[in-house]
């Protein structure tokens, strides 16, 4: 299970983590606030190929690091 997800330098995103805890988690907000941000950083997790063009302007490197509990 994916615990926690950190995001830097992506798209809009300078660094965020976001915690995910147990059950379900939703994802909400107005349009332009990210989300399809962090959906595709979870898809980045999970070996999908990343376009350079996700990498935020002005910086040089972008990361993705997920943390999962696997009992």
């Amino acid at each position: 299970m994916l615990t926690s997800i950190t995001i830097k330098n992506t798209a809009i995103i300078d660094k965020l983590t976001v915690p995910f805890g147990e059950g379900m988690n939703c994802l909400t907000g107005e349009t332009g606030a990210g989300k399809s941000i962090i959906v595709d950083s979870i898809c980045c997790l999970l070996g999908e190929r990343v376009s350079r063009d996700s990498i935020r302007r002005g910086a040089d490197t972008a990361s993705v690091q997920g943390v999962f509990y696997v009992e």
